[in-house]
Parts: C-alpha cells; sequence; structure tokens
C-alpha cells in the first residue's frame, strides 16, 4: 500500500509539473527551439515543488533567484514581463506547497500519537497514514494548478498581447505587497504556522487577480483601439457615400453628353476626347451592386486597392435584405477580411495574387465567402486562431477576433481554414425577419 501511495505521488507530482509548466509559458512565451524547451521543462521542475519552511530565508530567497534566472534564461518578452511572471507565479507556488506541506502534516499529527521525528517510534500504521496523506497533498496542490489552468484560460490568451511597460510596472507595485507580506511572515513566524495561513491564501487570490487585471486592461485597451478603428472606418465610408450619390447623380447625363458629341459632326479630335472621357467613367457601367449601398462603398473603395496593388479582384455579392445588419458591422466583416486578403496577397508574386469575395441570401442565411492565395500557413495560437505577423502585435491581428464577436452578436458563425496555400474565411449569420 506504501508502494502504492508513493508511485501515485510521483505520478502527482510529474503531472503537476507539467501543468505548472503549461500556465507559465501560456502567460510569458517560451524562447524558439524544441531542445530548448525541453531544458526548460526539466529546468523548471528543479524549483517548482520547493517547501518553504518557517524562519528559514535561504530557502525563501534562493528559488526566487532560480526562478527569476529561469524565467530569463528560457523565456522571450520584456524584463518588466519578467519580473511580472516571477512576482505573479512565486507567491502562489511557495504559498501553495507551503500550505500542502504544513496542513496536511498538522493533520497527521493531530490524529495520531507518533513522535515529531519519523523512526522506531513511528508504528506501522503511522507510516502508511504518512503516506497516505502525502500523497493526498499531492493531488490536492494537483488539482489546485488544474482548476486554476482552467480558471485562467481566457485571462492567460489575453495577456499573450503584450501590455505597455507602465501598465506592467502597475501590475508590479501590486502584486509585490501581498508577496514581500507573505514571505516576511514566513521569516519571522517561528512557531504557530497557523497564523501564516490567511496570508499564503490571500497571496494566491492576490497573483490570481492580478493576472485577470492584466488581462482586463489588455482586453480593454484593444477594445477601444479597435472601436476607434472601427468608427473611423464607418465615418470614412460615410462620406465616400456622400460622394458617390453626387457622382451617380451627375454620371447619366454626363454618359449621354458624352454619347452626343461622339455621334456629332465634330472633328476626330473632338470625338476621340469624347471616347476617351467616356472610358474613364466606364468604371460605373461595372459598378458593383450588392443590395447594400454601404457594402457598394466599401467593395468599390477595397477592389481599387486592390487594383493598385496589382491583384486580381473578384466580388459576387447581393445581400439585398439583410438590412438588419448595422454598418459598423458590415465594415468589420467585409472591410476586415479583405484588408486581411490584400495584405496577405502583398507577400504572394503578381501572378498568384486573387481574392474571391462571394456573399448573398442562402436560404435563411446570409453568407460571407472570403477566399484568397497566402504564403505558408501562419502559426495558431493555443485557441486555434491564427496570429499577426506584422510587429506591433498589440495594434494589429484582432481582425478574425472581430470578425468573430461580430458574426456571434447576430447568432452566427465565422470558420477559417488554411490548407494548400489557400485561405478560406466563411462566415454564416441567420436571417432576422421584421415583424
Amino acid at each position: 500500500m506504501i508502494a502504492l501511495c508513493d508511485f501515485l505521488t510521483w505520478l502527482f507530482s510529474w503531472v503537476y509539473r507539467i501543468v505548472f509548466f503549461w500556465i507559465l509559458h501560456t502567460f510569458i512565451p517560451l524562447r524558439k527551439g524544441i531542445p530548448l524547451r525541453i531544458l526548460a521543462f526539466f529546468a523548471s521542475s528543479m524549483f517548482t515543488s520547493v517547501i518553504v519552511y518557517l524562519n528559514d530565508l535561504p530557502n525563501i530567497l534562493l528559488p526566487l533567484f532560480a526562478f527569476f534566472l529561469y524565467v530569463c534564461i528560457f523565456h522571450q518578452g520584456r524584463m518588466t514581463e519578467k519580473i511580472t511572471t516571477v512576482l505573479i507565479f512565486y507567491p502562489i507556488m511557495i504559498s501553495v506547497n507551503f500550505l500542502m506541506q504544513n496542513v496536511f502534516s498538522q493533520i497527521f499529527f493531530a490524529v495520531t500519537n507518533a513522535p515529531v521525528d519519523p523512526g522506531p517510534g513511528w508504528t506501522d500504521t503511522d507510516w502508511l497514514l504518512s503516506s497516505a496523506l502525502y500523497t493526498l497533498s499531492h493531488l490536492t496542490r494537483l488539482l489546485f494548478w488544474v482548476g486554476t489552468s482552467r480558471f485562467l484560460k481566457e485571462p492567460l490568451h489575453q495577456i499573450r498581447f503584450n501590455l505597455s511597460a507602465k501598465m506592467w510596472m502597475i501590475v508590479d507595485s501590486i502584486i509585490t505587497v501581498s508577496a514581500v507580506a507573505c514571505f516576511t511572515t514566513l521569516y519571522f513566524i517561528t512557531d504557530h504556522p497557523e497564523i501564516v495561513y490567511p496570508l499564503c491564501v490571500a497571496a494566491v487570490f492576490s497573483s490570481l487577480g492580478c493576472v485577470y487585471l492584466v488581462a482586463y486592461i489588455s482586453k480593454t485597451t484593444q477594445d477601444m483601439y479597435n472601436m476607434q478603428k472601427l468608427e473611423m472606418q464607418q465615418k470614412y465610408y460615410e462620406d465616400k457615400l456622400k460622394d458617390e450619390e453626387r457622382v451617380r447623380a451627375i454620371y447619366h447625363d454626363m454618359k449621354n453628353h458624352l454619347l452626343v458629341l461622339e455621334g456629332s459632326q465634330g472633328t476626330e479630335v473632338t470625338r476621340r476626347m469624347a471616347q476617351e472621357l467616356r472610358a474613364q467613367i466606364a468604371d460605373y457601367e461595372d459598378y458593383i451592386h450588392t443590395g447594400n449601398d454601404f457594402l457598394d462603398i466599401i467593395i468599390r473603395d477595397k477592389a481599387e486597392k486592390a487594383r493598385e496593388k496589382h491583384i486580381d479582384f473578384s466580388a459576387a455579392i447581393d445581400i439585398g435584405g439583410a438590412d438588419f445588419i448595422e454598418p459598423l458591422d458590415i465594415s468589420t466583416l467585409f472591410g476586415n477580411s479583405i484588408d486581411n486578403a490584400i495584405e496577405a496577397s502583398e507577400k504572394l508574386p503578381e501572378n498568384q495574387r486573387v481574392i474571391a469575395v462571394k456573399a448573398g441570401r442562402v436560404n435563411d442565411f446570409v453568407s460571407i465567402l472570403i477566399e484568397n492565395n497566402c504564403v505558408e500557413k501562419q502559426a495558431a495560437d493555443k485557441a486555434g486562431k491564427h496570429r499577426t505577423t506584422k510587429a506591433d502585435s498589440f495594434l494589429h491581428g484582432f481582425g478574425i477576433a472581430n470578425m468573430e464577436k461580430t458574426a456571434e452578436k447576430y447568432g452566427g458563425t465565422c470558420t477559417t481554414r488554411q490548407e494548400d496555400g489557400k485561405f478560406t474565411l466563411k462566415i454564416l449569420i441567420p436571417v432576422i425577419k421584421k415583424s
């Protein structure tokens, strides 16, 4: 039975190391290279199970320095991010390890008459109970970190978008208070360890709260930037729509006047000039009518941008009856997706630059399909979402996420697929019928 407990303790200990390692590198990415990452895992395993005892300063500080060196060596990011990682996760790790070791130790001596020092004074029952409680302490620690990983899944994903140095410093200043209080108490308390329990619990909740704080700041800042960008896009297209309306008002009259000039008895020069002028405004003959005036402007604007970059752009769109979709959301769905397609096409040779946009009513759904050729498959994050290849990951790369949110707003879905050098974006939105 004791051998089984020892095996389970070993198993729970290594699973805990894996979970802790995953949480850590989700918060702050590891450096690239499989050998380096394998080495990082085993290096992290050396201090994740450290036990801190009361009034034991070396055992408090040495793992702290080891953890900091580990983060500096094996993880990417700015120094402020690495300091934040240490200040958040080290107090949790130390507090949980201390609580598991001390609480279960107190339980053991409370239910047995065993002497403090293990030896001949311990009975077989004492040894068995000690092994069982030790295994249970490791299982409890593992369950805590598994629960923490699920609890922090979304916040950790948000944090991967870098914050500014000042934001990281704000988080550091908050988390330092609870960490210092916890470690100071551990050092100066020589007996009655139960006095330290509340501070350990507070340190854990404070650190987890800081993770949520960082995620909230990151998400709020991103949302503000995206909203400002979308509002600017909407104003731009509204202004373009007014310009188009003025041009259309005179287009037919101008066309008729030019036809009269071409057929008149004027000079050959006059007729040639009339033909050239009519050719210059011929784009309006091929103007894409989507069933939505606002979308007409977006498609025309993106088509012109694609032509400037020598991209073969085609659009077959008819979303008449989809006027329940707000102009800002139309800009998000079509503007962002076509911008991403144009950006991807620019990385290809000119003869491979192709973008096809198809949209229309399919039964009771509005279907949007955008396809474009692209280079090698982009890396996806832990949630399966394609990340931007731009250097400024904070200001870019949220287009697909915004489209997903917009589709969900109307009860729809947004899916992406990338294979064989082609990227496909498909959006399905159920039609909201007017009562």
